[in-house]
């Protein structure tokens, strides 16, 4: 039988997808015949504004073998414990989603069906006070998890905040000790095989060829190999979320060094804050059919906490997928393969779960339809589902000050999360399909926390005698906050364990 492994694997495009793609497949090169070459330019800048991770992000750099004090020594980062909404459901509303758990389930009933019941009745505490992940956020306070099974402090979850430019060229480093190659140059040319249309090559200036089995497209929004050549199409998902540009902007830290993101609706979009070490990264996503370039500048400059270190950078995008994601021998990874906005910080998760299955249906050299059929199919699902929990905070805001928001409150979603949103209304039954990445807990932490009350609780709660479970609920809640005090601050624990160099 022929020898059909991929040998040449290019990956068009470094910045953070490219250098994430790279370090975790250099592990092909173990088998000896395998090489991995990363085309990038110097002369074309990359986005690199996402700087706001979720929990996964620790499997990928666990699955690497990094440190984690010396990736974020290297990326000026910070510990990350959730996202605070502020004027979401509306004006002056605040709430946290913050990652774990709520509380325990109690003889297998849910925990938050208990709440439902006896919160309106003043016998339980707000819900958050029952997660200790949101407590130790609001507390400015960040250590590890307990790894002992069943402590309270084994249920906490964190995240990182870090420079994604600084982050990109960390795993260069470690890719290219490693033996991935480097090719500077601009590409402009892509050369095809008849009759398949695979690609065959990427030719840089001056004429260089670099030619490959497997290419791997993270050139960004402009899709150079996976639109640009092979033109898979684009599904706009604009109609349902209208935000169009974006501004970027460092600014100076402050203090205290808070461990989570905030997202803070203005008129036409929101800003994003997310403390770094060394600086404080600020955005404004909006509407431009709402707002004006100008006016959303002076929006976003007027609420910083802090001086701004240069112009705002502008970026324009439309939120949507390509159509397919893996097209012939031609997998596209980050911009290149859709756009979500950051709202839930999913950026990075996108890239790493499309490089773990790549990894997972890896091809030979005839990429066969069937693994082609299955990556697409996986992606799609799960680009949906993050789609719809995305959308879930536009549809749920009460809003009327200001036309944007109205629009987004009166907006058809998908079926596929009105379900959802008719399920908890109903009786706060929430379902996650198909291993969905965002947790019952996290649909609670925004449904409730926007506003949406269910009319009953699961009938089951009765079952139970009242006195008993009140004072259980009152027990997990002195847990959890004496669990949240015992740790080190935010800022403590980093200057310990993980400060950067000057």
């Amino acid at each position: 039988m022929a020898d059909m492994a991929v040998r040449d694997v290019v990956i068009v495009g470094g910045g953070t997808a490219g250098w994430m793609a790279a370090a975790a497949l250099c592990r092909l090169q173990l088998n000896g015949t395998t090489s991995i070459t990363v085309v990038e330019s110097d002369e074309i800048g990359i986005v690199g504004v996402g700087e706001a991770t979720i929990p996964p992000i620790r499997t990928y750099n666990t699955m690497l073998g990094l440190d984690e004090r010396e990736m974020l020594r290297a990326t000026r980062g910070s510990y990350k414990l959730g996202i605070e909404f502020v004027n979401w459901g509306r004006v002056g509303d605040v709430y946290l989603h913050p990652f774990g758990s709520f509380g325990r389930d109690i003889e297998a009933i849910r925990f938050h069906q208990f709440w439902l019941k006896y919160y309106p009745l003043g016998l339980a505490a707000p819900l958050a006070e029952y997660n200790v992940t949101a407590v130790a956020a609001k507390l400015n306070r960040f250590h590890h998890p307990n790894p002992e099974p069943g402590t309270v402090l084994n249920s906490l979850e964190y995240a990182y905040h870090f420079d994604a430019t600084l982050y990109g060229r960390f795993l260069r480093s470690y890719a290219e000790a490693r033996g991935v190659k480097r090719q500077e140059g601009k590409i402009v040319q892509v050369r095809q095989r008849e009759p398949d249309g695979f690609i065959e090559a990427v030719v840089l200036t001056g004429g260089r060829r670099v030619p490959g089995d497997l290419f791997i497209d993270c050139s960004g929004f402009r899709g150079l190999l996976i639109e640009q050549t092979l033109h898979c199409g684009y599904e706009d998902w604009s109609h349902w979320l209208p935000c169009d540009r974006a501004l970027a902007v460092p600014s100076e830290s402050v203090n205290p060094l808070i461990p989570y993101t905030r997202a803070t609706a203005h008129t036409a979009g929101w800003q994003w804050r997310i403390p770094l070490q060394h600086r404080t990264g600020n955005g404004y996503v909006y509407c431009s059919r709402y707002v004006s370039d100008d006016e959303a500048t002076a929006t976003l400059l007027k609420n910083l906490d802090a001086k701004a270190m240069g112009d705002p950078r502008p970026l324009r995008f439309v939120t949507g997928r390509r159509r397919k994601f893996w097209d012939r021998n031609c997998v596209a990874l980050g911009l290149a393969a859709g756009f979500l906005e950051p709202l839930e910080s999913t950026s990075i998760y996108l890239i790493q779960s499309g490089i773990a299955r790549l990894l997972a249906l890896f091809p030979d050299r005839t990429c066969n339809e069937v693994e082609i059929d299955e990556y697409n199919r996986l992606t799609e699902l799960q680009m949906e589902q993050i789609r719809d929990f995305i959308i879930l905070h536009y549809k749920l805001t009460q809003r009327a000050d200001a036309p944007f928001w109205r629009s987004c409150a009166s907006m058809e979603v998908p079926q596929t999360l009105a379900r959802k949103i008719n399920l908890f209304r109903r009786r706060g039954r929430i379902v996650r399909y198909q291993d969905e990445l965002f947790t019952e807990d996290s649909w609670l932490a925004v449904m409730l926390g926007q506003n949406v009350k269910p009319e009953r609780y699961d009938p089951l709660v009765d079952v139970l005698a009242q006195d008993n479970t009140v004072a259980v609920l009152r027990r997990m809640q002195v847990l959890v906050r004496q669990a949240a005090e015992s740790l080190p601050g935010h800022g403590d624990f980093i200057a310990r364990h993980c400060a950067a160099a000057g």
